[in-house]
């Protein structure tokens, strides 16, 4: 379907149904409603009453940095799981980096959940293609902290590979699979995931670090009007900062109030 926003341009994004399953949480707490990514919903270029820090877009379920004006065939990205924050009711976010999804309903992922669900804090590594739910790594036990390292490759024979590493405790992940999205669009994402249909209320993740990022094997060169800011019930509710002075790199923080660039 198309979302419409009054007075916004929007792009055409498609509703996938969520599906149920089982993450694995600590500590040993089992919960159903299995997270799922989506492309950016209203996303819009911000008008000068309501830009913020001088970023190119906002949306209701995505903040961070993406870019465009190319094809993509290869991604990596490092960030710190961050801390979730006790609320009084199930809220949840994701970090991640990804291939597609910025302006097009394809997309190619992999990242980490921060959840808190049913009084728990509940934390994953999972891949994802869409139009499918993620799946959860479960031999990948992360933890608030962990220095994350992420890489997507497009193999050029229908498939990609997706590897995650957890770099605090030493482990890895690798799957191949097949896609055939444009790659026409590259992203670090900090995402309130979709939860039975609907857009999550952001978990408050406190903050978290992306750096360094590359894109075909390269320095992506972002600037500030590549990045984006989250707006939830009509306030900033995740706010990333500008580049870093190598322009691979950002801090990003729940709130709105935006964040220093980390050092180089």
């Amino acid at each position: 379907m198309t979302t419409a926003v009054a007075g916004a341009l929007c792009i055409p994004v498609t509703t996938f149904a969520a599906t149920e399953g089982t993450h694995y949480t600590h500590p040993g707490v089992v919960i159903k409603n299995t997270p799922m990514r989506r492309v950016p919903t209203n996303i819009r270029t911000p008008n000068l009453a309501r830009r913020v820090h001088n970023l190119g877009w906002a949306a209701s379920n995505w903040s961070g940095y993406a870019i465009s004006g190319s094809t993509y065939n290869d991604i990596t990205g490092n960030w710190t799981v961050p801390t979730v924050k006790r609320s009084s009711g199930n809220t949840y976010s994701s970090s991640w980096i990804g291939i597609d999804g910025f302006n097009n309903s394809n997309l190619i992922q992999t990242g980490t959940e921060q959840d808190y669900v049913n009084g728990h804090a509940q934390y994953d590594a999972w891949w994802e293609i869409l139009p499918a739910a993620e799946t959860v790594i479960p031999t990948m036990a992360v933890s608030p902290g962990d220095h994350m390292s992420a890489h997507i490759h497009n193999n050029g024979n229908g498939t990609w590979t997706i590897t995650l590493k957890d770099l605090t405790q030493g482990e890895s992940f690798s799957t191949t699979q097949s896609y055939s999205g444009p790659g026409s669009s590259a992203e670090w994402i900090q995402e309130a995931p979709q939860i039975n249909g609907s857009i999550a209320t952001l978990a408050n993740y406190g903050a978290t670090t992306f750096d360094p990022g590359t894109v075909n094997g390269g320095n992506p060169r972002l600037t500030s009007s590549d990045g984006g800011y989250m707006i939830q019930n009509g306030s900033v509710v995740s706010d990333p900062s500008n580049p870093d002075s190598d322009t691979d790199g950002f801090n990003v923080i729940f709130g709105s109030t935006q964040p220093s660039a980390p050092l180089s």
